[in-house]
């Protein structure tokens, strides 16, 4: 809950509200400086070519875009944040989300000869919601993947934990390598949490948002979805610097 909650007030939205809180605490003229300033900050990242550059920036660092171009190692980590949980009865199924590219790239990997176990890391959110390795599971022999193939770490519900139980269950198992398998835009933090965690990661990022297209008028103009892409962004650079400073002596 604290993390969220850190991560909410980071985000353009949270230091906007900051920012409109410490008005209503001012004099009239510091008011008006606040309040402008919030209002500003929220157009500038909620207009969508602001957005993709930082966004880009950070898809650009994230690895090989090619599945070719990806080292081949003992086992494949996908991380969890892709597929919603079954919860009969009115979701009798796992929910594929925006980033389920993970799990289908996880599985192109292994067809591919990339690494002949897949470990999949993510537990359950809420309550009676299927977690999401098992979730991904399910996907993942539908992608024909064999069920032997795969091994699950069930109990994280964030980055630092897939990484710490990961790193747990795979050193007990003779492994010291792996291809790390996310979202682009989520890559570099976790592969800054899995090095801390004592794992030595690959990159096989997938799920990259940002993509060469002509710039119209839309591309200027306020969209809460851009806002929303500047909430995930303005977290995976906050969380790459607090393990960066955290992993300090």
């Amino acid at each position: 809950m604290a993390s969220k909650l850190i991560a909410f007030l980071i985000s353009p939205l949270g230091t906007a509200m900051l920012l409109l809180a410490a008005a209503l605490l001012t004099t009239s003229r510091l008011r008006r400086g606040c309040t402008a300033l919030a209002l500003a900050w929220l157009w500038l990242w909620a207009t969508p070519v602001v957005t993709a550059s930082l966004a880009g920036w950070l898809e650009a660092q994230a690895g090989p875009r090619e599945l070719a171009a990806v080292r081949p190692a003992s086992v494949i980590v996908v991380l969890g944040g892709a597929v919603g949980g079954a919860r009969p009865p009115l979701r009798p199924d796992p929910d594929l989300g925006g980033a389920a590219d993970r799990v289908w790239h996880a599985a192109r990997l292994y067809h591919a000869g990339k690494a002949p176990r897949i470990l999949l890391s993510g537990g359950s959110l809420k309550p009676g919601v299927q977690g999401e390795a098992h979730a991904m599971r399910r996907f993942l022999l539908d992608l024909g993947v064999p069920d032997a193939a795969i091994w699950l770490e069930a109990g994280s519900t964030d980055t630092s934990g897939n990484a710490a139980l990961s790193t747990a269950l795979l050193r007990s198992r003779g492994v010291d390598e792996a291809i790390l398998v996310t979202s682009a835009l989520h890559m570099r933090r976790a592969r800054a949490q899995f090095a801390l965690a004592g794992l030595k990661t690959t990159p096989a990022p997938t799920d990259f948002e940002v993509v060469d297209e002509p710039l119209d008028l839309l591309d200027f103009l306020p969209s809460a979805s851009a806002l929303d892409h500047a909430s995930r962004a303005f977290k995976e650079v906050a969380g790459w610097w607090a393990v960066r400073l955290g992993a300090r002596p």
